[in-house]
């Protein structure tokens, strides 16, 4: 049965895995680990990158020495979430923002060389148009 545009199958989710795990695995070895041909791995990997499945191959630096905070952040009714959170992820330090349910509209990974750089990225958060409250937890120790 051929597979539907857009529709990830086992095989798929495998090679997701193993590229999640190692984004650096040739098509020639990914190839082997799932006795498969590397052209067919390597069509695979493109209709998963065109069907946006994949949206992009990243680098995974150690940043321990990072000082990182979650701001949890309320947004005013009467702006949409996604403005708000299209300009919170513009903020320097700012890597990751999720809209969420629950308490707070928006969660927001902050990361900067030391505390200082924090606040200041959080600081830059509340002056956005539409946040109207914060509350932020310091990360102590991430555990991948």
């Amino acid at each position: 049965m051929p597979r539907t545009k857009g529709v990830s199958d086992r095989t798929d989710e495998q090679i997701i895995s193993i590229l999640t795990q190692n984004s650096r695995i040739s098509n020639t070895e990914l190839a082997q680990r799932l006795d498969m041909s590397e052209s067919a791995i390597r069509r695979r990997i493109g209709n998963l990158t065109a069907s946006g499945r994949i949206r992009k191959f990243t680098v995974d630096v150690d940043d321990q020495r990072l000082s990182s905070a979650i701001t949890w952040v309320s947004v005013n009714p009467s702006v949409p979430t996604g403005q708000v959170s299209s300009k919170v992820k513009a903020v320097t330090g700012v890597e990751v923002v999720y809209e969420t349910a629950g308490q707070f509209d928006i969660a927001v990974l902050v990361k900067g060389a030391n505390i200082v750089e924090v606040n200041k990225s959080i600081e830059a958060i509340r002056r956005v148009d539409g946040v109207i409250n914060t509350n932020t937890t310091m990360v102590l120790r991430t555990i991948r």
